[in-house]
């Protein structure tokens, strides 16, 4: 549990612990710090089960590799890339499932609903289709910070800006859910 907590705080400030370590030498240890926790959720991750347990054992492993590799190539602007990384498997995993029976949102909604209605089913699919627009424009974004190597950029785009329409996406969905189900 300690460690699940420890894993989303570091994720959560990943941006801001990545700014650290680039603008103020002192706190280049950090990036050890962030390794070891990334290491500690593959070893946690190492036998979950399904597609999105998988997703995120392979955004420790990059993690992990970006850390890892940024201790021993001594440049911490690999660390910029992860964003990216996450934005493009989190597109691949909901795109993916775009082709299958059953859309990763329909699959999530099932969990809390087991009988959906067939307008609930075509609603997921399209929610399904709007959160992969979202990882191509942000992704899109996150790599254009890269690119610019301006870190005070990336950390206001990738630990604030994005979290927000994140968030405004996901509340606004909500809203929309349920207006959708008082109208039924």
């Amino acid at each position: 549990m300690l460690l699940r907590l420890l894993n989303g705080v570091a994720l959560m400030a990943w941006p801001f612990l990545v700014w650290l370590t680039i603008t103020q030498p002192q706190w280049r240890g950090v990036t050890a710090l962030l390794a070891l926790l990334f290491v500690l959720r593959v070893w946690t991750l190492r036998r979950a089960a399904g597609p999105m347990a998988r997703v995120m054992l392979l955004l420790a492993l990059v993690g992990s590799a970006l850390c890892l590799a940024s201790l021993l190539l001594r440049s911490q602007h690999l660390l910029l890339w992860y964003p990216l990384v996450v934005n493009a498997l989190m597109l691949l995993l909901f795109g993916a499932s775009l082709w299958s029976p059953m859309p990763l949102v329909e699959r999530l909604a099932r969990l809390r609903e087991p009988d959906l209605p067939p307008r609930a089913v075509r609603y997921t699919r399209r929610v399904t289709q709007v959160w992969c627009g979202f990882f191509i424009f942000n992704g899109s974004v996150a790599l254009l910070t890269c690119l610019l190597n301006d870190v005070t950029l990336w950390t206001l785009w990738n630990g604030c800006i994005s979290y927000l329409l994140m968030g405004t996406l996901m509340g606004g969905e909500w809203l929309l859910r349920q207006r959708i189900r008082k109208q039924a």
